[in-house]
């Protein structure tokens, strides 16, 4: 066991913690905000719903390319300069964004946010991480995931302020204070961190896991269209992202430590059962959340700003049980947490199983509230175990593996969820029988991730010290 981390390493990574929480809500909340906007944008650029729904694909397919770079770049340039890069990157791309004059133009801009919104995310993990030691990590999660929380509650609020009253450019200058902020905060506060300039870039294996993530994310988003898993540019993207993964495992087993992320990672299992729980969560919960705002909208004929604020009860629950549960993890360690919060999932997710078209809304924002609590009191202890006994250089690769397996797993998630609603409605259901359909397999899946649950550590443990970035 090593020696504990003195208490001044946890004041620094509070405060880094903080001042990476505010560049942070510029990339969150804008996510959330331009999703409500697709319809907007396209009659204010003159185009259809089809092309506008570049401007989220080519983002996230941005932040995807992105990601897998973050670690060597860290390693490159140091953690500090990399996110006032990276947040830097983000301030360019909403500026250009505001000055679009065309769908093209305003997709093309959307890429550069991608690039810095791809880098900053993995980074806030493994900066606070490798800030404290490892010391209180569920404490800290729940700080750093703060924007996430937000995000939900406060974007479709501030996308429908901006639609209402001023014009659609305002959805991307909107990030700008906060940038402009983070920036500031960045430069007065981050601690430093000595780049190494021997560290060199896999250039293969990055030419292999980026088009992979890519074929990955694209193939998944267009199986959410009509056709499913049956359309060419489903699963022909789908199967080149599968060998491109796979042929980047095996590259990476031969390069070892000097690969552009170390695999051999996987051998702490903390790490592996956390990146097989993130996924399977991704698939089991995330996939879920596209029936919630579906369900107000064509069972309750809800708009879709007032189906964004029907959510905020959920937003509200994550955001409660955050330091709840960190704290609860931090002392008895990440299993039961997590397989409590998975439970409380399911008992909010059965009444939409039962929900008809005249249901009381009240009660369903009742169990949205109960949901949310499970979603906040899964995802902080889930996130934070996956730091369990790693070496602090180990920590930026293990910030990118949580990351993809976040990000591929809701895809993943919101593919199958849509599979199993256009396949029930396809097979002669009623809006109604589908929906309690595909809720029914949410809690099935949801029980499912709560077993797996014990898989995860059970003990309260740390990082190991030795904070400085790993060369190659």
């Amino acid at each position: 066991m090593t020696a504990p981390v003195s208490s001044p390493d946890l004041a620094v990574a509070k405060r880094t913690a903080w001042t990476l929480i505010v560049g942070g809500m510029a990339a969150v909340f804008d996510s959330t905000i331009v999703s409500i906007a697709l319809h907007t944008l396209a009659s204010e650029l003159t185009t259809s719903v089809d092309v506008i729904q570049w401007v989220i694909t080519a983002y996230l397919l941005a932040l995807g390319v992105a990601v897998p770079t973050v670690a060597w770049a860290q390693r490159r340039i140091g953690g500090k300069r990399l996110w006032m890069l990276a947040l830097t990157i983000f301030l360019i791309g909403s500026v250009l964004c505001s000055l679009a004059w065309n769908a093209q133009s305003l997709i093309a801009f959307r890429v550069v946010q991608g690039i810095g919104a791809g880098i900053m995310l993995p980074l806030m993990a493994t900066l606070v991480v490798q800030a404290a030691g490892g010391q209180q990590l569920g404490n800290l999660m729940a700080t750093v995931s703060l924007p996430i929380a937000l995000g939900p509650i406060l974007g479709p609020v501030i996308g429908g302020i901006i639609l209402n009253f001023l014009t659609w450019h305002w959805l991307f200058l909107v990030n700008v204070p906060f940038c402009i902020a983070g920036l500031a905060l960045a430069w007065r506060f981050l601690p430093d961190e000595a780049p190494s300039q021997t560290a060199s870039l896999d250039v293969i294996g990055l030419g292999l896991l980026s088009p992979a993530i890519v074929g990955l994310l694209y193939g998944l988003g267009n199986s959410n269209k009509p056709g499913g898993f049956g359309r060419t540019d489903a699963v022909v993207p789908l199967v080149i992202g599968i060998v491109l993964l796979a042929i980047f495992i095996a590259w990476s087993r031969m390069r070892g430590k000097s690969a552009l992320i170390d695999i051999s990672l996987f051998r702490h299992w903390p790490l592996s059962s956390a990146f097989l729980l993130l996924f399977f969560t991704g698939i089991a919960i995330y996939g879920a959340m596209l029936l919630l705002p579906l369900y107000f909208q064509d069972i309750r004929d809800a708009d879709v700003l007032r189906a964004g604020l029907l959510l905020i009860p959920q937003g509200l629950g994550t955001f409660f049980s955050r330091t709840i549960a960190g704290k609860i993890s931090d002392q008895i360690g990440a299993r039961w947490v997590a397989v409590v919060g998975f439970v409380i999932i399911g008992l909010g997710t059965i009444p939409f199983a039962m929900a008809t078209g005249t249901t009381p809304v009240w009660v369903l924002l009742i169990f949205l509230f109960v949901r949310g609590f499970g979603l906040g009191a899964v995802t902080i202890p889930v996130m934070a175990v996956a730091f369990q006994d790693l070496a602090g250089g180990e920590v930026p690769e293990a910030s990118i593996l949580t990351r993809l397996a976040s990000q591929i797993g809701g895809s993943f998630g919101a593919a199958v969820f849509a599979a199993i609603l256009t396949g029930a409605i396809a097979s002669g259901s009623n809006g109604v029988d589908a929906f309690q359909h595909a809720f029914w397999w949410a809690t099935s899946l949801t029980a499912i991730a709560a077993v797996l649950a014990l898989a995860l550590p059970g003990g309260a443990r740390h990082v190991q010290p030795g904070l400085a970035p790993k060369n190659t």
